[in-house]
This record gives C-alpha cells, sequence and structure tokens, in this order.
C-alpha cells in the first residue's frame, strides 16, 4: 500500500526531479515508511511507501532484472504467490517476495492482458524502455484511485488529486459540471474531477500511451448472470465458502491486521471470519447523540471474543478534524459517514497497519432498503404509462400526506426516479441554488447524462439488478470506495475489502433477485449464509448506514459556525448565498429537515476556502463551534 506520482513528458522533455519530489511530497500519509524516486529522461515515477508485504525488499519504483521495465504500484495482489509461482514455471527470474514484482513478470508475460489476471486492488504504472510504451490500470471496483492529467508538457499520474496540484503548469479552477453533478448525487460522479483538466481512470479501466498519445479502455466489465435453476441452499453455501475463501486471501501480511466493526451484517461478517483464523482487534466509533452503534459494535466483538477498542466522537472533535477531512478527500464529498471513517481509521492506526472492513456487500448481495421498492411499486406496472404520469401528477400538487411520495414515485420509470443511494438537489432547487453563472453555464446538463448511458448497458436486467448495477458504477466508487480510500490512507492505514473481490463478484452475480430481496430483508442469502456465525440480533438487522447526527448538530452546535462558513466563503460566483443561508435558518427553526443540502453546500464551501481561496493554514488549524451540549 501506498501512494505514487508518475510522469511522461511528451516530445522527449526531460522530468524534473525536483517536481516530482514535491508532488510526491504531497501524499506522505500514504507512506511514511519509505520515500523513493526513478527519473529517467523523460519518464519520472516518485514513490511513498507503507510497508505491508516484504518488508525488507519491496522498495519500489521496482523493475525487472535488465532495468528495461519499471513499475509503480498502489495496492495489494492477493493472488500474487499462484502468479509468482506460474510466472517461475515459465522461466521468470524473482529478487523480491513482493506483489509488485509480480506484475512486471506477469507484464512481460501477457503484455496489456496484466489486469485481467490480478485478484485484488491496484492502481499502478509501468514504463516498457524497449517498447517505449507506458502502461497501467486501475482495479475492477475502484478501490484504489488514480488521477491524471494532461498538459502541453506531457501526462501525469497519481494517488492523489493534491499531487498534481504541484504542476508548475496547471492551475486549480473549478469545474462546474461537477459541481452541478454533486449537488445531485453528493460526490462526483463525472470521469472529470472538481478541477477543470483533472480526470480520473474509471474502475475496470487500463491505458497506453504510445507515440505521446493516450488510449483509455475498458479490460473488464460488471455482468449479472442470474441462474434460476439453482436451489436458494446453493448460494447459501457458495456465498459461505467464497467469503471464507476471500477472508482467506485478504489475511496476508507480514504486519499486524484488525477489522472495523459496526451493528451491520457486512463488517460483523468480515470480523467474525477473520476471527476464525486467530486472535483479532476490532474497532468502532460512535456518537452519544442519536442511533449509537456502539453498544451493538460492543456485543458483536463480546460474541466473537476480539480485543475491542471504540471512541465515542463529540461535536468539536467532528468539527475540529473537518478542514483536514476535506484536504484528504481532494474533491467534496457530502457524505457525513466519511467522518466517523477517518475517526476509525486513526484509533485503529494506534494498534494495526491493516484493517479489514464490508465495503460492497451491499452493491453485489442486494443490501439497500431502495432495492425493495419495485416490488412496492409493482402495482404501477399494470396501468398505462398517461395514467401513471397522470396521478403522479395529480399528488404532486397535494399537501403532504401520507402516501404522497408513494404515487409520486410510482408514476416514474425506474430511470427517472432512482439516481442511486443519495439524491440531494432537484433540478428545480438546483437552479435556485445555483448563480445564473453556473446554471448558463451547464444549461444542457442533467443526472440523467450520468445515469442514462449506464441504464441503457443494463437493459437486459430485472430493476432490482439494474439499481446495483447503478450503484456499482456510481455509488460504489464516487462515495463508498473514495471516502474509504481517503479516510484510511489519511492515518496511514490500510483498507482491505473482502466482498470487493472478482471471485466474490462472480458468485454474487449469479444470485436471482428473488433470493436477494427475500424474507422481509435485504441481501437475504448473505444472511443466512451467516447465520450461525452472527449475534441473533445483527443476523435479520437492517440496513441503517452510519447514522451521524449532522441534522441535531446544524440546528444546534454546528450553527454559528456553519452561517460563518458559508457566508465568509467566497463561492459568490457559484452559490446562491442569500438561499444557502436561508436553508440553514429554515432547518434551525424546524420548518424542515434541510441538513443534507446543507451539508453538501459547507462541503463544497469549504473545499473551496482549502483548494481555491488557499485557507488551508487557517482552517486546518483554528477551527472552534459555537458551543457543546
Amino acid at each position: 500500500m501506498c501512494g505514487f506520482v508518475s510522469v511522461y513528458h511528451k516530445y522527449g522533455q526531460p522530468v524534473q526531479p525536483e517536481e516530482i519530489e514535491r508532488m510526491a511530497d504531497q501524499i506522505h500519509h500514504r507512506g511514511p515508511d519509505d520515500t523513493h524516486f526513478y527519473v529517467e529522461d523523460h519518464i519520472g515515477f516518485g514513490f511513498k511507501r507503507l510497508s505491508i508485504i516484504d518488508l525488507a525488499h519491496g522498495r519500489q519504483p521496482l523493475c525487472n532484472e535488465d532495468g528495461t521495465i519499471w513499475i509503480v504500484f498502489n495496492g495489494e495482489i492477493y493472488n500474487y504467490k499462484e502468479l509468482q509461482q506460474w510466472l517461475k514455471d515459465k522461466g521468470h527470474q524473482f529478487k523480491t517476495n513482493s506483489d509488485t514484482e509480480t506484475i512486471v513478470h506477469l507484464y512481460e508475460e501477457v503484455g496489456f492482458d496484466t489486469p485481467k489476471y490480478l485478484r485484488g486492488m491496484f492502481a499502478f504504472t509501468i514504463w516498457d524502455l524497449n517498447k517505449q510504451q507506458y502502461f497501467g490500470a486501475r482495479d475492477h471496483f475502484g478501490i484504489k484511485p488514480l488521477y491524471y492529467t494532461e498538459t502541453a508538457r506531457g501526462f501525469h499520474f497519481a494517488s492523489e488529486i493534491k499531487c498534481l496540484l504541484e504542476l508548475e503548469d496547471l492551475s486549480p479552477d473549478v469545474n462546474t459540471s461537477a459541481l452541478y453533478q454533486y449537488l445531485t448525487f453528493q460526490y462526483n460522479p463525472y470521469t472529470e474531477t472538481f478541477f477543470k483538466g483533472i480526470h480520473k481512470v474509471l474502475p475496470g479501466h487500463c491505458f497506453l500511451i504510445r507515440n505521446d498519445r493516450l488510449d483509455i479502455r475498458p479490460y473488464w466489465q460488471v455482468h449479472f448472470d442470474p441462474d434460476e435453476s439453482k436451489p436458494l441452499s446453493y448460494y447459501i453455501d457458495q456465498t459461505r465458502a467464497i467469503m471464507e475463501n476471500s477472508i482467506q486471501y485478504h489475511r496476508q501480511a507480514d504486519v499486524p491486521l484488525g477489522a472495523f466493526l459496526s451493528s451491520g451484517v457486512d463488517s460483523s461478517t468480515t470480523a467474525g471470519l477473520l476471527r476464525n483464523h486467530g486472535p483479532l482487534k476490532t474497532f468502532s466509533i460512535g456518537f452519544a447523540l442519536g442511533q449509537n452503534e456502539l453498544p451493538y459494535a460492543r456485543r458483536t466483538a463480546e460474541h466473537f471474543g476480539t480485543e475491542h477498542y471504540e471512541l465515542e466522537v463529540t461535536p468539536q472533535m467532528f468539527i475540529d478534524e473537518l478542514p483536514q477531512i476535506i484536504w484528504h478527500m481532494d474533491e467534496p464529498l457530502a457524505d457525513p459517514a466519511a467522518i466517523p471513517l477517518y475517526f476509525v481509521s486513526k484509533l485503529a492506526r494506534d494498534y494495526v497497519t491493516v484493517v479489514l472492513s464490508g465495503e460492497g456487500a451491499d452493491e453485489f448481495f442486494g443490501g439497500y432498503g431502495i432495492y425493495r421498492e419495485p416490488n412496492a411499486l409493482r402495482p404501477f406496472n399494470y396501468m398505462p404509462k398517461g395514467l401513471r404520469k397522470m396521478l403522479g401528477s395529480i399528488a404532486s400538487n397535494l399537501p403532504n400526506v401520507k402516501g404522497k411520495n408513494y404515487i409520486i414515485r410510482g408514476s416514474k420509470d425506474l430511470q427517472e426516479r432512482f439516481f442511486g443511494n443519495a439524491f440531494i438537489f432537484s433540478e428545480e432547487m438546483k437552479r435556485e441554488v445555483l448563480t445564473s453563472w453556473v446554471n448558463q453555464q451547464t444549461q444542457h446538463l442533467h443526472p440523467l447524462d450520468i445515469t442514462l448511458p449506464i441504464y441503457e448497458n443494463a437493459s437486459m436486467y430485472d430493476d432490482v439488478t439494474k439499481m446495483q448495477y447503478l450503484d456499482i458504477h456510481t455509488w460504489l466508487p464516487g462515495d463508498i470506495l473514495l471516502k474509504a480510500d481517503k479516510m484510511s490512507m489519511a492515518n496511514s492505514l490500510e483498507l482491505r475489502v473482502p466482498f470487493l473481490d472478482k471471485e466474490v463478484f462472480e458468485v454474487a452475480s449469479k444470485i436471482p433477485t428473488k433470493y436477494k430481496i427475500a424474507g422481509g430483508t435485504t441481501k437475504f442469502v448473505l444472511r443466512e449464509a451467516m447465520k450461525d456465525l452472527l449475534p441473533k440480533e445483527i443476523h435479520m438487522r437492517p440496513k441503517l448506514g452510519f447514522p451521524v447526527p449532522t441534522r441535531h448538530w446544524l440546528k444546534n452546535e454546528f450553527y454559528l459556525w456553519a452561517m460563518e462558513i458559508l457566508s465568509t466563503s467566497q463561492i459568490d460566483q457559484y452559490i446562491n448565498k442569500r438561499m444557502a443561508i436561508q436553508l440553514l435558518s429554515d432547518h434551525k427553526e424546524g420548518k424542515a429537515d434541510y441538513s443534507r443540502r446543507i451539508w453538501t453546500i459547507l462541503c463544497f464551501a469549504l473545499w473551496h476556502q482549502i483548494y481555491i481561496e488557499k485557507q488551508a493554514l487557517h482552517l486546518l488549524n483554528n477551527v472552534t463551534i459555537s458551543k457543546i451540549s
């Protein structure tokens, strides 16, 4: 696990070592154990290492025997030992026992098919001196990030955006298209980032630079293939077996290892299966206010017999760290769950270097409550479309009565009503909260520009599977995995996600929907597969998400702080601040719950202050809230 920067200059222009070093310095948190560089003519690599496997010999950048192929790599390859043996049988000579060197020799053997062979999380770039080509890839589901930009000098890649901002010919400028979609999704679903000219390599994609031209293409695609011929028991057994297998692979490490533990099925499954292999440290986070996860996590830890550590986050702790968290995130992310993830990572890093967590179970096994909606709305399927639209129009003009939202959602097709697990501002509200200048810049944009092409690729599936397919391509990499990577690496902690394994997906992709959404609950197969492992109160506990009390805090402890951020941030070019302040005031007075919308604007405002207004020093060191109650 690490962070890297990687540079290819066009026209043979030499790379300046000082620039590579300056870029790499921005991600010291990703790799505090070692720093190393490789610069040769128009190629440059910078590497920050968090030592996990082959501590003595796994230093990067790393090359093959004759120094003609060089690599920088971020992640872990869990099947590297099998690949290593296969490559040795073919005559390849290894000088380390690292998974990094396995990728180098695999590339020598299979070339551009390299990422197809890898089981794990990864982002890497390879320089092939003999063929004069620059190759790289990002893992199947987007667990590890990979950003890039093209300047007049060449192509620059990095594990975090802040590295690219150190380039002398790149200045940060707000990408209004990303802002527009962010207000819908609470994250940026674009291939472009919030910074103009900086892009993401998408999950399951690789790239090739040859003759100074960049070509990006998919090497793998998500495909569901439900098999109705097998009984429920078959999928229960298969799920248990593949998760035990995945845990076995994911526990490979030469450093201490632990697990995050909440009150849900996913983390409890991970911790329980991991505990079967020996003593285990577990880590939990909670808040005194509202739905506190800590008592449930504590009972689960007692059930498994783990060495358990927990932390209760106060409002002041939350707000003290928020600017630092947003700096680490690189882009605005309005998911409050990022903050407890930061704190639990900070807690865990005092005891271990690697943790396992439960991300991905919901997307693979059908775990979100919203996935039950197609069944609930089934009566509308028997109505003519015109009648449905008419009912929706009538319902939208009704006062807030019971059943109004049900009729409105039932009147819409799936593509119209489901944009993923978060939907913050409607198009009408976005036009009000954005300035006329932004509205003019983005007048042809719509969230459907993001989601419809994905729905079209999933046209052969039932509605629940379409929702899973959409979430795997948007919500999972854009929100869940973004915060998982950035919040753990902010604390120099490697986070592994055994559900997000291509072999696990191979099993999950074959489960019929009737077995995913069954028994009055979600991810039914997974629950049944772990029935004998989990405490009874966890086995059938509904999906809750992570309950962060921002609704209460924005009325009380955070109110004056939020008002100051909205008033002083220089976002007038983008946000109608008068309306944003009115939302905050109305929320405080209890007129409506606007907490998610306010939080979305606040995260953008803080990001703007840190990255555009350059107020980082002030914000990262001088934050207080109005009162604590």
